[in-house]
């Protein structure tokens, strides 16, 4: 990816944040290996996105990376290639996240929970009647250590042949039990944490004229309900840096569908945001 983002930052007294940003990004998927599947051959060489982006986040958490206590809302949404943007993609994409911390008294002992989710809604090009299908640079994609614990990066959701593809509509959810290690104390960032997680990743499909979009979408979005979400437990050891959070889990999938990628074992992640 090459290109610019310019984003302008608002901060409102009673702690509100907006964000409000345009990107103009020039993509390209080039490279492929032997094997790379027809999804990713038909949507590789060039693709540019111009787009306007605004982000809503309202954090009530007493510390973010390992939150005692709280709640956090957020929202994201981007809109490309509608009207005077340009480019050669054009869709609404809308993800929403909140997580709330419970503590148990003043043991150190936390249970965090959260819900994300979101979606893509293929739009017209300029001068074009029909939506066109999202591209693999724009899905979504889920599993790894800093959402859903227990399947590798992108394992979750369509998959064709070897690459995981993405898709257009996706809903995740975990709970953790955070608690003091023994002998270290709870005053500490080192937190020992038993957790469970998991979520669904779907394609858009019969997708064409604007009515047949809203059809679609509708559909799939029920389909999110109609069987059990992929799933996995574990236990690991987290520590909360200033810089970011770590954490080491031994997962467990517990849910799996056909060409989903689980990670049986040990695993590491190191990031600001876990589900």
């Amino acid at each position: 990816m090459r290109g610019g983002t310019s984003k302008l930052l608002w901060r409102s007294r009673t702690g509100h944040e907006h964000t409000l940003g345009y990107s103009g990004i020039w993509r390209q998927i080039t490279s492929l290996a032997e094997n790379a599947s027809p999804t990713v051959r038909a949507d590789a060489g060039d693709s540019f996105k111009s787009s306007l982006t605004h982000t809503w986040t309202n954090d009530k958490r007493d510390y973010p990376l390992l939150p005692n206590s709280g709640y956090l809302m957020k929202t994201v949404s981007e809109l490309a290639g509608y009207g005077g943007l340009q480019g050669d993609v054009a869709f609404f994409k809308s993800e929403a996240e909140s997580q709330v911390a419970l503590p148990f008294g003043d043991t150190g002992i936390t249970l965090t929970a959260g819900l994300r989710g979101g979606l893509i809604y293929p739009l017209a090009l300029p001068g074009q009647n029909q939506p066109q299908a999202s591209r693999i640079n724009d899905r979504f994609t889920l599993g790894g250590p800093n959402n859903v614990r227990g399947f590798r990066l992108a394992g979750l959701g369509p998959h064709d042949g070897p690459d995981a593809v993405g898709g257009d509509i996706y809903a995740a959810g975990g709970a953790s039990l955070l608690l003091p290690v023994p002998r270290v104390g709870k005053d500490t960032p080192l937190r020992l944490q038993a957790f469970i997680n998991g979520g669904r990743l779907l394609a858009l499909k019969g997708q064409g004229k604007e009515g047949n979009v809203q059809n679609s979408l509708k559909k799939t979005l029920s389909s999110l309900t109609d069987e059990l979400p992929s799933a996995a437990a574990g236990v690991g050891l987290v520590y909360a840096h200033p810089i970011a959070r770590f954490e080491i889990n031994f997962s467990l999938p517990l849910v799996m569908r056909a060409k989903e990628e689980g990670r049986k074992g040990l695993s590491f992640g190191v990031g600001i945001e876990f589900l």
